[in-house]
């Protein structure tokens, strides 16, 4: 994941403008719009880490990826965050 200096911090996922990634490892949002996000410029894109995986800072990569290696971290996109629990119930 490579941005300009005004990306956001976050783990799993990152916002900003010419944001650069691997497509296969992403869910990206072009239009922040159509989901309901807020767009900070006219070329504002969002994506979400896919799975269990998650971002970290390449000018001192080997520290985060082992610092968060083995650990959780929500806010991406992993079926755990988006299905949501549902049960029809009858009464007898």
């Amino acid at each position: 994941m490579l941005g300009d200096k005004e990306i956001s911090t976050n783990l799993r996922y990152k916002q900003g403008k010419a944001l650069q990634y691997e497509k296969k490892d992403v869910f990206e949002i072009k239009d922040p719009a159509r989901v309901f996000l807020p767009r900070i410029n006219v070329s504002t894109a969002y994506v979400f880490a896919r799975e269990y995986k998650y971002f970290v800072y390449p000018n001192n990569y080997n520290h985060y990826a082992a610092f968060y290696k083995n650990t959780f971290q929500h806010g991406g996109i992993s079926m755990e965050e988006n299905l949501v629990p549902f049960v029809y119930l009858n009464a007898k």
